[in-house]
Formats: C-alpha cells, structure tokens, sequence
C-alpha cells in the first residue's frame, strides 16, 4: 500500500486512532481529514465536538500525518437528514447511519477531496477480500462490533476505494493496541447514536425539523383507544420501550399514515409483532448481481445473523422467507443479506410494507 495516496476519516475515537497506527506500522503516512458535521442551523447543534479535534489533532502530530477539517454540514443536511426526514414523514423507519457513509463519508468527503485518493481509511469493524478478482465486502471476526451492515448501501467504486486497518480485529484487541501505544483516547467511550450527531437524541432530531403531530393510539386486535401519541415518526415497528401506557407491555404493530393512528399489541411475545416472510425491494448489489436463494441476513444492528430463503419476484424486489420469525420487521429499514456462511455480503434493500391485512390501504405494519 505504500504506493497508494490514502486519506484517513480521523475522528477522534479509538477505532479511527488505530486505523491510524496500524497504517503507519504498515510504512503509510496518510492524509487525516476531520469531516466537521451539523444539521440545518449551528447554534446549539453544531455537533463538531472541541474534543473530538483535539484528539485527532494529537493524534495527526504524534504520526507526522497531515490533518486537514473538511465541512460537509450542508451535504449531511440536504443528503441525510433530508432523506432520514422523508423516510419518518411517510411512516417508515429509516437508517441515516447507513446513508451518511454511502453519502458522506465515501460521497461528499472524496468529492471534496477532489477525487484525488486511491484509498479512504476508516475505523470501521469490517472487511474486504478480493476474491476471483473482484473485490467484496466481507464480516468483521467480532460479531458485536461488525459493521458491514452499515456499509451495504455503499456504490461500487466506493467499495474499491475503501480499506479497513482494524477489520480483522476485535474490539478488544483495538482497546490493547491503543493502550499498548498509549494513545491518548485509549480510555475512551465509544460514540452511541446517530453519526455525527454525538449526544443529540434521535427524537429531539425528528422534532426539529418535523415537530408534533399528535394523533390516536389504539389497540390492534380490539380498536380500543389506549391514548395518545406526539407523532407517528417517534414510533417504530417493534418498539415496546418509551410508550408511557399502562397496563402492559404494549407493542408497536402498525401506523395509520392518514388517519394518524399507531397501533400496538398487548402482551410480551404478541404474535402481531413478529414475521417470519416480508418483501424488499430496490436491492443494492456491492460487488456484483449474484443469484440469491438461501442466505442470511440482518435488518438490525444485532451481533446474530438469520438464516433465510430468498425468492426474486422482480428486478430488484424479493420475497425473504427467514427460518425463525423475527421481532420488529419494520418498512423502511434496510435487510442486508450475506451469504449462507454470513462471511460476504451480497448487499440490501429496503423492507417494503407488508401485504395488508385489514381494509385500510394506507397501513403500515
């Protein structure tokens, strides 16, 4: 690789400050960049963390490396949170951590860059394999920490340009180098929620740029109300925690886009708030088109890989006949399929609305 220019997505955490050591143990020196995001407004949400940029300025100087912010807030607003916003409004569950790297961290951040890198380094826990000359994405050994689900939107040439110093590594592991090499976030915590939006709730994130739109809740199988909800787009397929409702646990099983009704179930394991067959559509090949029958797949991020028979009913859309039912399958997230030894991943796709099951046309369940 010391050939190649890379540039390094420096963020100031554990992973992304070993990717750094690993590549310049390797003989690299890439280029650091810090991607500096906010949502619409700064004010209060400017979320570029003072921290955060001391670290990876430490860090940059301790390797000789040079680091260089790149400010990509008007192309997270106007590509992620435009596309998290549509995806909630119509009533469907969306994932801005799998469209920020496909859009920003691959997308915005090497057109800034002027196209001019033949790698981009992250720290993510994934990796890539070149195998019958064709380069594939491929799980991470840790099975907690793997995060090729959150890279399976990615576009082919951004697949050819990505490279994972710690993907064959636990996290485990990443904590001993650091600590091995006294890093200076060796002790850190990892970040939790959303990219790039640090310690800003999902919620709050919803409610500034949607608001409240209160409407019914209702009992599915009697149509009894049970109360009220502040908004269809705080609530998914699945959801049992936050409800505020007595008498439970209470399930979320549906929403009633134009009558503003949620739905949910009562009881631990209601019947309503599992699948075992759902629809996808719109399927993302990473590497090639291949022919899928039986494989697994995610459509969360959860360390366990379901088994599953795939049957094509169009270009791009399939039947997913998983072997266990599944909690939780809600429209609008993304199925990322694997192969049957969960080691390649073939790509995904968006999981449709499920064939309705009462008169209403306009459910999602």
């Amino acid at each position: 690789m010391e050939d190649k220019k890379i540039a390094l997505l420096l963020s100031g955490g554990v992973d992304s400050a070993v990717a750094l050591h690993e590549l310049c143990a390797q003989g690299c020196r890439p280029d650091c960049f810090y991607i500096k995001i906010g949502p619409e407004e700064d004010e209060e949400w400017d979320c570029s963390s003072e921290e955060d940029m001391e670290m990876a300025t430490a860090l940059a100087a301790r390797y000789g490396c040079r680091l260089e912010v790149v400010d990509c807030h008007h192309e997270y607003w106007d590509q992620v949170t435009r596309y998290t916003m549509d995806k909630v409004r119509a009533g469907l569950t969306p994932n801005p951590d799998v469209m920020c790297n496909r859009l920003i961290k691959f997308g915005a951040f090497d057109e800034k860059a002027g196209h001019d890198y033949d790698l981009i380094a992250t720290g993510h826990y994934a990796q890539t394999e070149v195998i019958e000359g064709k380069k594939w994405l491929t799980t991470s050994p840790d099975p907690v920490k793997d995060q090729t689900d959150f890279l399976a939107q990615i576009e082919n040439w951004q697949l050819q340009k990505a490279l994972f110093p710690i993907g064959h590594y636990w996290k485990e592991e990443v904590r001993a180098i650091a600590e091995r090499e006294h890093l200076i976030n060796a002790h850190r915590k990892d970040s939790q929620g959303i990219c790039f939006l640090g310690k800003i709730n999902y919620n709050e994130y919803i409610r500034r740029y949607l608001g409240e739109n209160p409407g019914d809740v209702t009992e599915w199988e009697t149509r009894r109300l049970i109360g009220k909800h502040r908004g269809l787009w705080f609530h998914t397929i699945g959801q049992r925690h936050g409800l505020g409702f007595g008498g439970g646990p209470w399930f979320v099983v549906g929403k009633d886009i134009d009558a503003n009704i949620l739905y949910v179930s009562k009881g631990y394991n209601p019947q309503q708030a599992y699948k075992d067959t759902f629809a996808i559509h719109d399927f993302h090949f990473l590497t090639e088109e291949v022919t899928m029958s039986e494989v697994t797949f995610k459509i969360r991020h959860t360390p366990e890989f379901h088994h599953a028979h795939i049957e094509q009913t169009g270009t791009g859309s399939y039947i997913v006949h998983s072997d266990t039912p599944l909690h939780g399958v809600a429209p609008g997230q993304f199925c990322v399929v694997y192969d049957a030894q969960h080691h390649r991943c073939f790509g995904s796709a968006e999981i449709g609305i499920s064939p309705l099951t009462n008169r209403d046309c306009n459910l999602v369940e």
